[in-house]
């Protein structure tokens, strides 16, 4: 696989971003990290009103398809696995409306992971059939859609108790 040297990423603007301004370059596990890194940037963006926060999703998926598929093409390998900003972009879309509290953004780090790996259908068919940019954003954002209907009503029925 041609993973570009750190040098790379951090000179080329879609490396950088496509990388998780480096946390893709991690040995071991590059989309754990990626959502790792994804958090400080939720904890900035997590207080905005609803419509700011959705349009920043808007933003940042539509960045991302443009990103990655550069990224992707420089590198001549579709969706590296040093590529996460589709995690980015999938943890913000699970923590939509989440309750405030680290305990709320540790299950949404959980579910994301979870969804991500096991990709249910039809995250799974996404993958392996959608390509390009847009291929490699669309399957992370479902997964984020999946772990924030999870959190959601993992928050519901904790109201409950």
């Amino acid at each position: 696989m041609n993973t570009p040297s750190l040098k790379q990423v951090f000179t080329n603007p879609d490396h950088l971003f496509a990388f998780g301004f480096g946390s893709g370059l991690a040995p071991k596990a590059p989309g754990t990290f990626g959502t790792l890194a994804a958090i400080p940037i939720f904890l900035v963006i997590q207080d905005l009103p609803i419509y700011l926060y959705v349009s920043w999703l808007v933003v940042t998926f539509t960045l991302g398809v443009f990103w990655c598929d550069r990224s992707s093409r420089q590198l001549g390998v579709h969706d590296h696995g040093g590529i996460v900003w589709d995690e980015f972009v999938g943890f913000w879309m699970t923590m939509l409306m989440a309750p405030a509290g680290w305990v709320w953004v540790l299950t949404g780090f959980v579910l994301f992971r979870i969804f991500d790996i096991l990709k249910p259908w039809p995250i799974n068919w996404l993958d392996k059939k959608v390509h390009g940019g847009f291929g490699i954003m669309v399957d992370d954002l479902l997964a984020g859609v999946y772990a924030c209907i999870a959190l959601q009503l993992i928050a519901y029925f904790a109201r409950l108790l």
